[in-house]
């Protein structure tokens, strides 16, 4: 923490090692924990951390959306930021590619299909992707194969908890 004067200050009692994570950044390769909240544009919360352990990740070893990476570079162990992500640098935007229409024949006919129904589709080499239905007619079905977060921009509330060693 840094003081009006721009002098550095540590907590009353501070031990070497906790000074010294005072004063690190997190950088590309570290470890860190950090609980965050999600928020879309409206406010609704989407996902949280608090009431659970911090999320872990090394950065730059992608597996998290890259605005919130950016977010955390630079940030020191006990700082708090609110940070906007566009669509374009979380799950990008949706694309149309990803809506297909399949006969209602190649889906199970003990499946009852209905809008908003989460179901998951074989790729023909072996990948199971995640869809949604959106919409069902007596012949045909929609699924849209999108993140369910694809075309929102992002809100998040984030603590760096650790830079861990």
């Amino acid at each position: 923490m840094v003081d009006s004067l721009g002098y550095l200050m540590y907590p009353l009692g501070a031990t070497a090692k906790r000074k010294a994570e005072c004063m690190a950044k997190a950088k590309r390769g570290d470890t860190v924990k950090v609980h965050y909240t999600g928020r879309l544009e409206d406010g609704t919360v989407f996902d949280s951390s608090i009431d659970r352990k911090p999320y872990e990740f090394t950065i730059g070893e992608s597996g998290i959306i890259p605005g919130f990476e950016q977010a955390v570079l630079g940030m020191t162990p006990g700082e708090t930021k609110t940070t906007k992500i566009p669509a374009a640098k979380a799950y990008g935007p949706r694309r149309k590619n990803m809506i297909v229409v399949v006969d209602r024949t190649q889906i199970p006919a003990h499946l009852k299909v209905e809008i908003g129904q989460r179901l998951q589709i074989n790729q023909a080499d072996g990948q199971r992707v995640p869809v949604k239905v959106v919409k069902v007619t007596q012949s045909k079905v929609t699924l849209d194969a999108n993140h369910p977060l694809a075309g929102e921009d992002l809100t998040f509330d984030i603590e760096l908890v650790e830079i861990v060693q």
